[in-house]
């Protein structure tokens, strides 16, 4: 019987080894004319030649599996990192005003809520009160009706409130500012979560197709192998 001449190599191989090009998968004969340009669907190859071109198609396939999950990845990586939706500044550094007049509104709020005040205000009266009714029999410096503590009291009251209204004002637009933050964190966040389901989506999308294609040429590669070994039988049993 006369040999035939492949196509891809140009050496002579067995009839029994002759494959048409018009009886391949369209993905095996596209790899293969990618490295053989003049290769058609009228061309021939070898068994051995076809079986080669298949594993070499699975592997190359499987570092391309490898490599779009590290490259999947990086997107991620990178869409999140361009995605600035959180300030990088914190509260202290935008533009909640932080004047000498505004720290001493704070303190002056922190202690006016404490009983550390009002315990020692409550001594300051007594003391006051006492020393005026019964050390000085009421005939020291501010007897009863104490005056002149009614007048203290009254001043007192006057500035307190403002200034811890003034520090009050400066917290809730503190706690604006943290309302803004956790907001902006909620939605990178969803954001984040929304990049990763589209991401895994198409690489399961991707990967099926792949994985199917594969086990196509897995079979192909399988029954050539079968049809092999019962070729290589039946010329030993005659």
């Amino acid at each position: 019987m006369s040999k035939f001449t492949s196509d891809i190599s140009g050496k002579e191989f067995s009839p029994d080894d002759l494959v048409q090009a018009k009886t391949l998968r369209n993905s095996i004969f596209e790899f293969i004319k990618e490295s053989n340009p003049k290769f058609t669907r009228h061309s021939k190859l070898s068994i051995e030649e076809l079986n080669f071109y298949r594993q070499k198609y699975i592997s190359e396939k499987l570092i391309q599996e490898v490599g779009e999950l590290n490259e999947l990845k990086q997107q991620v990586i990178d869409s999140i990192s361009k995605s600035q939706l959180i300030s990088n500044e914190t509260l202290e550094e935008k533009s909640i005003p932080d004047s000498f007049g505004s720290r001493v509104a704070d303190k002056v709020a922190s202690f006016g809520g404490s009983w550390t005040f009002i315990l020692s205000f409550l001594f300051l009266l007594v003391l006051w009160i006492g020393a005026n009714f019964f050390l000085f029999h009421n005939k020291g410096f501010d007897p009863y009706p104490f005056i002149l503590l009614n007048l203290i009291l009254s001043c007192l009251a006057a500035l307190q409130a403002p200034i811890i209204m003034m520090s009050q004002n400066r917290q809730e637009e503190k706690d604006r500012e943290r309302a803004k933050n956790d907001y902006m964190v909620n939605l990178k966040s969803e954001l984040e979560i929304r990049i990763l389901h589209e991401k895994i989506d198409h690489l399961i999308m991707h990967q099926q197709q792949e994985l199917l294609e594969i086990q196509k040429v897995q079979t192909d590669l399988m029954n050539t192998i079968l049809t092999e070994i019962r070729t290589n039988k039946t010329k030993s049993s005659s």
